[in-house]
């Protein structure tokens, strides 16, 4: 009987241990060939998520899609979701630039786990700050147009490459998000829907745009 119950406890720890390896190792995800309609949705739950100050769920959906969509391990897309969620949760409250670095940190932490896992050679502390401009930029009344410029700058910086696809995409999500401010406090199910179908053009363009020659 003793054998038996020290056969079974190290089969449950060499389960544990298969376990954590598989959330823990280290391995590429892939940021460009992604399901469009599956990061459209996933991005739609982190609007939704933000703007109702649920941080948990906007957590879980950061972590679906660099888990799922991007291939990452489950502890780097634990530690992307955190990172990237801290970020949003401290610029918030805040109020003009000043006060919106402090989510910069955050966001150069969440990128730099993005390029060293990934596999792309983007400059991190520019990427964050350009992410971060275009979040302000939204606050200062920047028309979708002005802030859609700098949403595209980002996608370049990350990819190394430019071209109309990359700008439409972006254009796409800022008028989107303008589409949710002018109904800020009266967003319905169709209202979302509209929002996640739009969001599905806006990635099959940047699938395009940063597709890899053959």
């Amino acid at each position: 009987m003793l054998r038996l119950i020290r056969r079974i406890l190290l089969i449950l720890f060499l389960l544990a241990l298969l376990g954590a390896g598989y959330a823990l190792w280290p391995r590429q995800g892939d940021l460009r060939t992604f399901d469009p309609e599956a990061a459209a949705r996933l991005e739609t739950e982190m609007w939704r998520a933000y703007y109702g100050h649920n941080y948990q769920a906007l957590a879980g959906a950061i972590y679906s899609l660099h888990r799922d969509v991007y291939h990452f391990s489950p502890g780097d897309s634990a530690q992307l979701a955190y990172d990237s969620g801290k970020a949003a949760q401290l610029f918030q409250p805040t109020n003009g630039r000043a006060e919106a670095q402090v989510a910069l940190p955050w966001l150069v932490k969440y990128y730099t786990l993005l390029r060293d896992r990934s596999g792309e050679a983007f400059d991190p502390d520019k990427a964050a700050r350009l992410e971060l401009d275009w979040w302000q930029l939204r606050r200062e009344k920047a028309t979708p147009a002005q802030y859609g410029v700098v949403v595209a700058q980002v996608a370049e910086e990350l990819f190394q490459v430019q071209n109309e696809h990359i700008e439409r995409a972006a254009q796409l999500r800022a008028e989107m998000m303008e589409y949710r401010d002018d109904r800020r406090g009266r967003m319905e199910a169709d209202d979302w829907d509209h929002i996640a179908q739009n969001l599905i053009e806006s990635y099959r363009e940047l699938k395009t745009g940063v597709a890899r020659s053959p």
